[in-house]
């Protein structure tokens, strides 16, 4: 071996494996006999305990003794069948070759293409070396950081186009075949389940992903990427998986075929249709000069990226971002990966400014590009200088405070709902004034959560990340041990039936005064005449941190740490509401819950939709497939759906009983032959009646997130 080979093994996901184009996983799997496409997922599973070796652009894989696999892949991706070459004998339509497709990580196609306005000349924005949209959250949730819509590249963002160009056109008949191919794919996943949509069936979504992104349906082919990818995150045990997301995934892709295939498809108004399919890539536009604020900074970690993304506000307050996010092959690196990217410049112009200064401090931007999305480009026009930057409690950043709860709220649950295309960067972020209540289980989950008082309703504050190489559960557990304590947070919405908020960073709160002056700022007069530090005792006994001047009033959560310093001397230093500040909170945590009716609360009060009845089917659906819920289930799973049913209807849910019923028979009727074998069919009844309960589970979800949010009455 030269010194210039690395080997690792591929382990239980293929990480080590380079990333495959989704039409050459397709190409290469159909060209499987049908007996060996039945070995492919054993074969599959057996490649990827072996060891992986590279020699520069090629990547080795000794299969046996007398048998290697090289697998060619310039820059990390293999793009064509011919660079899958193997030894055999029965190459190239042999199981081994088909066997590492399977296996590789799905590379996304937008990141081949050419570059976009407001890209230099290698097709990089202010991602940081990786090409707009390479950044593949497969978490999406994003919860890691990751918001989903800005980073996702397995929902490419799509640029509005007026009516009379080709996105705008009426549908094709290329371009029906392809929706309709698509639909037929994602049904036959939903029927078989995690556990039986093995590698031809993937092999066959991505087919049909190839062919929508040929006929111009960028964003429905994008969308059977992330069914795939999600498919091969749950049939191989990532760490990252989430049934959810799957869920999620599936029900976008059904959605988008279903409105395409409609009889009806044909007379949607040009924007509409412009949305359902997408663009490959998301369009740069020209912003001229921009003084941008730094805002704060969040790690992102999935299963193939790590890295980090910074928020900014420019002076009408619109929110942008800029990315240093990377490929890695090793999951033990991934996060040293993420921290070690706040360090590192920003690619803006020629500032040298680290991703965790630049949250503390400005930038004069000249020729700046900007997507739809938000996201900043770094074209080699592109010109910035450092500038001052502005404390949470100074304008512009400020205004992002004064926007009323409900209204951020009512903001954040509408972002979701929106197409990719349509998002903006940070709709999902909340900016709130809180009072840590301490520790106490809520919702649930017998689990202590961090709990805070804001604008009367008590919410629970979660970590971003869970991952522990990251600094999120540190610094909340530093918080826990302070009731009393008010901050200024920024927060992403987590949808549930209680209000829930993933803390992103923190600072000191602005002291309220009763008079009605102006709110103190750091560094200006306090009340006895000395200059305020970050955070001061305030008017009334509120006590808030007291950061270090070199922190600028806020901690990035998940890139930095909180110390004891930061916090005011003398506050308690046990989970017990007694130990707060005087005149913080009531003596006993209990009764504080107690006090808030409906969903805020977590005493006999809070009176909870059962909306999970209907959901977890959903769910139980797409890991069995059809036979879950059918009549190959056994007899406990179908009384335990029939009394789901009655308690649904209860709780005065007649609609979510209805659909579920509806999925259950549907399941169920499925044809047989005259020796009672059943036939198969294309499960469009059964594929509508899912779907119709997942959109309904979550509409409910979101109206419920809603009214969890609202202030009791007489707040």
């Amino acid at each position: 071996m030269s010194p210039n080979t690395e080997q690792n093994t591929a382990g239980p996901s293929g990480a080590a494996l380079p990333s495959v184009r989704p039409e050459v996983a397709a190409d290469v799997v159909a060209a499987l006999s049908p007996r060996l496409q039945k070995r492919l997922d054993g074969a599959a599973a057996k490649l990827t305990g072996r060891p992986v070796s590279r020699e520069g652009d090629d990547w080795l894989i000794d299969v046996d003794e007398d048998v290697r696999l090289v697998l060619h892949a310039p820059g990390g991706i293999i793009r064509t069948a011919a660079d899958v070459r193997c030894g055999c004998l029965l190459a190239p339509a042999c199981l081994h070759r088909a066997a590492a497709v399977t296996a590789a990580p799905l590379a996304d196609p937008a990141a081949e293409e050419p570059g976009t306005p407001g890209a230099d000349a290698s097709g990089a924005d202010a991602s940081g070396g990786a090409a707009a949209g390479a950044e593949t959250p497969e978490a999406a949730g994003t919860p890691a950081g990751l918001p989903a819509g800005l980073l996702d590249a397995a929902e490419p963002l799509a640029a509005d186009r007026p009516a009379g160009e080709p996105g705008s056109a009426p549908l094709t008949p290329a371009e029906s075949a392809a929706a309709e191919r698509l639909h037929a794919s994602a049904a036959a996943a939903l029927a078989a389940g995690v556990s039986g949509a093995g590698g031809v069936l993937q092999a066959e979504l991505l087919r049909a992903a190839h062919q929508a992104r040929l006929s111009g349906l960028h964003r429905p082919a994008a969308a059977a990427v992330a069914v795939a990818t999600r498919l091969r995150a749950a049939r191989t045990g990532e760490p990252d998986h989430r049934l959810a997301d799957l869920t999620a995934a599936l029900r976008d892709l059904l959605d988008l075929a279903t409105a395409l295939g409609a009889p009806a498809a044909g007379g949607l108004d040009p924007a509409t249709l412009a949305g359902l399919r997408g663009t490959a890539r998301q369009a740069y536009q020209e912003a001229g000069g921009l003084r941008l604020y730094g805002l704060f900074a969040e790690p992102v970690l999935t299963a193939t990226h790590a890295g980090v993304l910074s928020w900014a506000v420019d002076a009408s307050g619109r929110l942008s971002t800029v990315a240093e996010i990377t490929p890695h092959t090793d999951a033990a690196t991934a996060a040293p990966q993420a921290l070690a990217a706040g360090g590192r410049a920003v690619r803006l112009g020629d500032t040298m400014l680290s991703h965790r200064e630049f949250t503390r401090a400005g930038l004069s931007v000249q020729g700046a590009t900007r997507s739809a999305s938000g996201r900043l480009g770094a074209g080699a026009k592109v010109r910035a200088v450092r500038a001052a930057g502005a404390a949470w409690t100074a304008e512009p950043v400020a205004r992002l405070w004064a926007e009323p709860l409900d209204a951020q709220i009512a903001r954040a649950l509408a972002w979701a709902a929106l197409p990719y295309d349509s998002r903006p960067a940070g709709g999902d972020l909340l900016f709130l004034d809180v009072t840590l209540a301490g520790t106490a289980a809520h919702g649930d989950t017998a689990a202590p959560q961090l709990l805070a008082r804001c604008e009367g309703l008590t919410v629970a504050l979660r970590p971003a990340h869970d991952h522990p190489g990251l600094a999120h559960r540190a610094n909340l557990a530093l918080l826990a041990g302070r009731p009393g304590l008010r901050l200024r947070v920024i927060g992403r919405l987590e949808r549930a039936a209680r209000p829930e908020l993933r803390l992103l960073a923190v600072g000191p709160a602005a002291p309220e005064h009763p008079s009605g002056g102006d709110v103190a700022q750091s560094g200006d007069v306090a009340p006895s005449g000395d200059v305020a530090p970050s955070g001061y005792e305030a008017q009334g006994g509120e006590v808030t941190l007291a950061l270090a001047a070199d922190r600028a009033g806020r901690v990035n959560l998940g890139l930095e740490r909180l110390q004891r310093a930061d916090l005011p001397a003398g506050s308690g230093t046990d989970d017990s509401p007694a130990a707060a500040v005087p005149g913080s909170l009531p003596a006993s945590l209990p009764e504080l819950l107690l006090d808030l009716p409906g969903p805020s609360g977590t005493g006999s009060a809070a009176v909870e939709a059962p909306v999970h009845l209907l959901t977890r089917r959903v769910e139980q659906a797409v890991t069995g497939g059809r036979r879950a819920l059918g009549a190959a289930a056994s007899g406990a799973v179908q009384d335990s759906a029939a009394v789901d049913g009655r308690h649904l209807r209860a709780a005065g849910l007649a609609t979510a009983a209805l659909l579920l019923d509806g999925l259950r028979e549907s399941a169920t009727d499925q044809g047989r032959d005259v020796f009672g074998r059943i036939v198969g069919d294309d499960h469009r009844a059964y594929t509508a009646a899912w779907l119709a309960a997942s959109c309904y589970g979550e509409e409910l979800a979101t109206a419920l997130c809603a009214a969890a949010w609202s202030p009791p009455d007489g707040c």
